[in-house]
């Protein structure tokens, strides 16, 4: 199945292209983006860790029909992406089916809340997924916030080495029940 465009009052959540190396680059190479993910994330990040990770990693993965990924833009901000949601329909080596990024000078104004929507919608709707096992970092309180609005039932901790040191994670674990629970009562 082709990745869909998905669109939101806010923001265009468009496939990803290796077109998107530059700006990935330029807001990924960020400590304050890395510290709460995962050392599966090289730091400091490469000079052509963007493109290295688009093109020998994700891109592929996509083909293989094992994921979806959107770049994520914010209309008033141009076409650029300011961030990247990653779905991916065989779990990740921790167990995990959703991870995503967003820009610094972006957070706390609900656009990741609002581009989770749109992939929920996307996945349990149109894919037809079950359940999204998701985890963040315990110290990610932005991300923890985000799974809590969008129906993620907290499933308890995990082990996933993070930068910033340490490895406490949380999983969670968001079905279509919970998800269509959660959406009636959102607010971004």
């Amino acid at each position: 199945m082709k990745t869909a465009t998905l669109e939101t009052d806010r923001l265009i959540l468009r496939p990803v292209s290796l077109d998107d190396a530059p700006a990935i680059q330029k807001h990924f190479n960020n400590w304050n983006v890395i510290k709460t993910l995962s050392t599966a994330v090289p730091w400091p990040y490469p000079d052509d860790g963007a493109f290295c990770f688009l093109n020998d990693i994700l891109l592929p993965s996509i083909a293989r029909n094992e994921a979806h990924s959107w770049a994520i833009v914010i209309k008033s901000n141009g076409d650029e992406l300011t961030g990247l949601m990653t779905l991916r329909l065989v779990p990740d080596a921790d167990g995990t089916h959703r991870g995503f990024w967003l820009a610094e000078p972006f957070w706390g104004q609900g656009y990741m809340t609002e581009a989770v929507c749109a992939v929920h919608d996307f996945a349990f709707n149109i894919v037809g997924m079950d359940k999204i096992v998701v985890a963040n970092a315990v110290k990610n309180i932005g991300s923890r916030r985000v799974k809590e609005k969008t129906g993620a039932k907290y499933l308890g901790r995990c082990e996933i080495e993070h930068h910033e040191g340490g490895s406490k994670a949380e999983l969670w674990e968001v079905t279509k029940a919970s998800w269509s629970e959660a959406k009636k009562k959102l607010t971004y």
